[in-house]
């Protein structure tokens, strides 16, 4: 969870910015039961925050900030779920927060030591997946879509999820790796609901992938954006800020929501249960959400903002606030669904998603 870099190029930035005591990306450097309470260990998405954001927290609240990064919600979720290795704050998707939240995995937040969530925007708080906010806030949000080449398209504007299976791009097309959103998107196409408990349904998004396989080059690991601007495909199924931080170099790239609709999401800053540090935690929490900090980060990464307090004030970037594919129009958000905890239903999409990928094999 992306401005003048590739994903791996900021993991590497970070390492250099950060103080020693900050791990690498996808390491497990973390506490254990004598963590000084100055040490917070913080495992979010990678290529996700601004590094001057985390040099600021330390000198500001002398600490030290062990930073590890995963790629997905499963990821993430594989990690804590056997029991929390020593992480103070994660930062999972809507429906993660839920599921987490339901096994017992989330610390409840004291709210009182949160007091710059009044900055936050409505429109993000008491959300579904957690309606009280008892475990978590609004990090930043954003879309998935397509991003494409406009050179390997001929100009031509992608408005549809059918441009991912067309045969002139054959074995040129991405799709991350992320079960519940891959297979939403294509639910969505097939006009279904990307949440369906239907197993018919859900069967019928898995079939559709493999009847596709030819179109597919790889299911990657949130890099799509990088396959797509070395021209190694010509479209790919991504973040929205990942698109946009490559296009700042790469003017041939376009980024655009499906006129079927898409899958809008919320990442969120949550406190593991038993963290070592939950009170440095909450300030850590508190300190994202002063408008100052959200924008830096927002500006940084091209994500939604949820902060609506920098958005008022102008401290996000104008262009961004502009853009209707970052900040879509009251149309197009009418058009984007979440993601949400399917409950029993899991194994099905466990069970169809297996199956696709070993019918692709890539």
């Amino acid at each position: 969870m992306m401005r003048r870099f590739l994903s791996y190029m900021l993991l590497f930035f970070v390492a250099l910015m950060l103080p020693i005591g900050c791990s690498g990306s996808n390491q497990t450097n973390v506490t254990d039961g004598s963590t000084p309470s100055n040490v917070l260990s913080v495992y979010n998405w990678s290529t996700y925050i601004a590094p001057e954001v985390i040099t600021q927290f330390e000198k500001e609240f002398n600490a030290k900030v062990k930073y590890d990064t995963y790629e997905n919600n499963e990821a993430l979720y594989a990690k804590i779920q056997p029991g929390n290795p020593g992480y103070d704050v994660a930062f999972p998707g809507d429906y993660m927060v839920e599921i987490m939240a339901n096994e017992g995995l989330l610390e409840e937040l004291n709210l009182e030591s949160i007091p710059n969530k009044t900055h936050l925007d409505s429109t993000f708080i008491s959300a579904p997946y957690d309606p009280e906010n008892r475990y978590s806030l609004p990090y930043q949000w954003g879309t998935l879509g397509i991003g494409y080449n406009v050179t390997a398209t001929n100009n031509q504007e992608i408005d549809s999820w059918a441009a991912m299976f067309e045969p002139k791009y054959a074995g040129r097309t991405a799709w991350l790796d992320e079960m519940r959103y891959t297979t939403g998107a294509v639910l969505m196409y097939l006009g279904f609901d990307p949440n369906t408990t239907n197993p018919a349904e859900i069967q019928q998004a898995r079939d559709f992938l493999v009847k596709h396989k030819d179109a597919i080059a790889a299911f990657v690991p949130d890099t799509g954006q990088i396959l797509l601007d070395q021209g190694e495909v010509d479209l790919t199924y991504e973040w929205s800020g990942d698109i946009f931080q490559v296009m700042e170099e790469n003017d041939q790239i376009r980024y655009t929501i499906p006129k079927e609709g898409t899958i809008v999401w919320t990442d969120n800053m949550v406190i593991l249960k038993n963290a070592p540090n939950k009170e440095l935690a909450e300030r850590f929490i508190n300190f994202i959400l002063e408008p100052e900090v959200g924008a830096k980060i927002s500006n940084f990464i091209h994500y939604g903002s949820p902060n609506k307090t920098a958005r008022d004030k102008g401290l996000i970037n104008e262009a961004d606030l502009k853009n209707p594919a970052i900040y879509p129009p009251p149309e197009v958000f009418a058009k984007l669904k979440y993601i949400n905890d399917v409950g029993q239903a899991t194994p099905l999409y466990d069970e169809a998603w297996n199956e696709v990928k070993v019918a692709v094999g890539k």
